[in-house]
């Protein structure tokens, strides 16, 4: 416990004066972040990480995480999923070269994880880009969410939510999780609104993306649980890896495009 809380106070004194600049400082820890959780993967799925499909899997995923800003001096007929495409083709011409020692398999994986992530962060930098109100309301939904269901379901949970996946969440904690999520957060954007959104459009919003996120952790648990490993990385000691700290983010920022705040 010691660790992960101190783990979580280093954590937020880098992280708050980030998101509090904004502009590039964003744009630069998502692209880092994508390329950790890409290498988390990578190493699941036993790769190398200083490999010709590797720096294929960073390259892709920087590509997709780059704001509309970045890519904007792109030649007109190439976009930035074309970009990302040639990549994807890339790792499919490795499948010929590498002689089978990489197969179409591994560049499933590998651009399916490059799309998961890339997309993620992605609409990370575009939330913050939008405005700080923006962004923080996608985190703290994510974070009264997982606090909302941990203590709740410590207290009350009798029924299992996905045994299989994570043997640990119930059903009692994901219901009162996205309940505490959506008072905090509604009263969140009572207070810091978000231009063009009624406080009642707000709170059947906050209910969904909560849940959203909930798929996004159970989704990542899945991905752990099919490869046999405990935590995603080791580079957050007490935490695991990038993708245990961004599984719920990485749902919730795409359903916060889908809804139109960004």
């Amino acid at each position: 416990m010691k660790q992960r809380v101190i783990t979580a106070i280093v954590a937020l004194i880098i992280f708050i004066p980030i998101i509090i600049l904004g502009h590039i400082w964003v744009d630069i820890a998502a692209m880092l972040l994508g390329i950790v959780a890409i290498s988390e993967i990578l190493i699941m799925k036993k790769r190398i990480l200083v490999s010709t499909e590797s720096i294929l899997a960073y390259l892709g995923v920087s590509v997709l995480i780059l704001p509309d800003t970045w890519t904007a001096i792109l030649p007109g007929r190439v976009e930035q999923m074309f970009v990302f495409f040639l990549f994807v083709l890339m790792l499919l011409l490795l499948t010929v070269l590498s002689k089978n020692l990489f197969s179409f398999d591994d560049a499933g994986v590998i651009a399916l994880g490059m799309l998961y992530i890339g997309m993620g962060f992605h609409y990370f930098v575009a939330a913050r880009a939008d405005s700080l109100t923006v962004l923080l309301y996608a985190l703290f939904i994510v974070w009264c969410t997982d606090s909302g269901a941990y203590i709740f379901g410590r207290m009350f949970g009798k029924h299992k939510l996905a045994p299989r996946i994570s043997p640990n969440k119930t059903w009692e904690g994901s219901v009162y999780g996205s309940i505490a999520a959506t008072i905090i957060c509604t009263a969140f954007v009572y207070f810091y609104p978000i231009a063009g959104y009624s406080i009642t459009k707000m709170f059947f919003i906050t209910i969904f993306l909560s849940i959203a996120g909930q798929f996004g952790d159970l989704i990542e648990s899945a991905l752990k649980r099919y490869y046999g490993v405990k935590d995603s990385g080791k580079i957050l000691p007490g935490h695991g890896g990038i993708l245990d700290r961004f599984d719920s983010l990485l749902f919730v920022l795409p359903m916060l495009h889908l809804v139109g705040i960004i």
